[in-house]
């Protein structure tokens, strides 16, 4: 029999558009390993929200393995011990991947590498991050001049379709049990209101099929917390449950404002190029001038009760307090209250951006690396892409403009009865309830007091 390859899965848990995949497949015999490595990534392991994706994302691709007669091994450790010791049990000695950015899978990689005979595909962006280069042939550092640029090369490659056939080896290899990993939260079970994800490749069709009739609206809607306007594919995206390939072909030809979503699409591949550029991105600033800006001392109790009250949703800010209880009850929060409360930590609290970029990595089921630390860098200011420190957004008038109380009313029931005009800021129109809280800080005195440390560096 022709010598087992091993299939080597991460962020790419799927079947169709799966280069990697299909090197395999035209080989021999396949053994699809997924290892849960959180040694190799230490303080970068998957957080909470994102364990419970994962757990039903590798039940749902076994599932799928085993419906072309194939099966998902399992195994927990440092990869390349766990890989060897596949190859070993299976006489393999080749490896496929997709290749990876994040500066713990690139360490994977090498040490898989010194052990195995890796071959690492393209596949989880439009396009491999690093080939989309100035005309010196530098990588790009601003997003726009990047999309420009990425335009010019699009639309990508046509996806592969899913093999028909994946030849099993004459053995398997042990596998540990998926429910052993314990990647379900129980005592107590705050993931409860996850119920209406879906996770897996199959998940990830439907939610696009659905997006479709809403995506030449897309500029329009987007901004609308009330509304169903955003794709809500960034978990998909992530877990590589469906490849960008196939989405921007999907939605290319939807007409209207499409072209936004398309732009959305690329951001994912500029967060990657900013990564490959600055791996520790997401812990250090890119604008040196801000390693001395005076943050509020994180070990003050003041600091450190503000910043749960942020994470609980007890700011006395409604479209903040909504927002942050959203992500907590869901694993998700709209991208344009994503921003609003980003903003409010580090500027209305002038808290580290840093804690609060842990605090998403840990609760969204989208958490990724580059687009998380791009995205808490460009509020911040501190990014090599960013905005200024001095644009501070007024949390609502935000509200209002984006016509927030539908979104407010949902995930603030002690607001619920309260009138339109009235809900965005209850306190100042002499109605707030006794039991929502008065705000942490006045925006002005917010906004004077983050211009001042500001002022300080400059």
């Amino acid at each position: 029999m022709t010598e087992p390859v091993l299939l080597w899965l991460r962020r790419d848990l799927r079947l169709s558009d799966q280069p990697a995949l299909i090197a395999a497949a035209h080989e021999g015999p396949v053994v699809p390993v997924y290892v849960l490595d959180d040694e190799t990534a230490q303080h970068r392991k998957m957080g909470g929200a994102s364990r419970w994706w994962l757990h039903h994302s590798l039940k749902s691709l076994d599932a799928a393995l085993r419906e072309k007669g194939s099966r998902l091994i399992l195994r927990r450790g440092k990869c390349e011990d766990e890989l060897a010791s596949v190859a070993r049990s299976v006489g393999a000695s080749r490896v496929h991947c997709i290749r990876h950015y994040e500066p713990w899978w690139r360490n994977a990689e090498r040490a898989v590498a010194k052990e195995l005979d890796l071959n690492c595909h393209d596949g989880n962006y439009l396009t491999p991050p690093g080939s989309i280069t100035t005309g010196s042939g530098e990588p790009y550092k601003i997003y726009t001049p990047f999309w420009k640029a990425l335009k010019d090369v699009m639309p990508p490659r046509d996806p592969y379709n899913r093999p028909q056939k994946i030849e099993a080896p004459e053995k398997w290899p042990a596998s540990d049990n998926l429910v052993d990993w314990k990647l379900l939260p129980t005592k107590p079970n705050w993931a409860m209101g996850f119920d209406d994800w879906e996770p897996g490749e199959e998940g990830a069709r439907k939610r696009i099929d659905s997006f479709l009739g809403e995506a030449a609206e897309y500029e329009g809607q987007r901004d609308l917390p009330g509304v169903e306007g955003t794709s809500r594919l960034s978990p998909h995206l992530h877990f590589g449950e469906i490849s960008p390939t196939y989405v921007w072909h999907r939605t290319a030809d939807a007409g209207g404002s499409v072209d936004v979503f398309l732009g959305e699409l690329a951001w994912r591949d500029y967060a990657q190029n900013v990564i490959l550029q600055y791996p520790e991105y997401a812990s250090k600033n890119a604008r040196d001038r801000f390693d001395d800006f005076e943050w509020r001392d994180f070990r003050s109790s003041a600091a450190r009760d503000e910043f749960d009250a942020w994470k609980q949703g007890r700011t006395g800010y409604p479209i903040v307090d909504a927002g942050m209880r959203q992500l907590w009850a869901t694993g998700w929060m709209h991208n344009r209250v994503r921003m609003i409360a980003a903003s409010f930590l580090i500027k209305h609290l002038l808290i580290d951006w840093r804690e609060g970029e842990k605090w998403f990595w840990d609760t969204l089921v989208d958490a990724d690396y580059g687009s998380n630390a791009c995205n808490w860098q460009w509020v911040a200011g501190t990014g090599i892409d960013s905005n200024m420190f001095g644009r501070i957004m007024a949390p609502l008038k935000q509200s209002e403009k984006f016509d927030a109380a539908d979104y407010i009313r949902e995930w603030v029931p002690e607001l619920a009865e309260l009138l339109d005009d009235a809900i965005h800021d209850p306190e100042a129109a002499g109605c707030r309830p006794d039991n929502y809280p008065e705000k942490l800080i006045g925006h002005k005195a917010a906004r004077e007091r983050a211009l001042a440390a500001n002022r300080k560096i400059r």
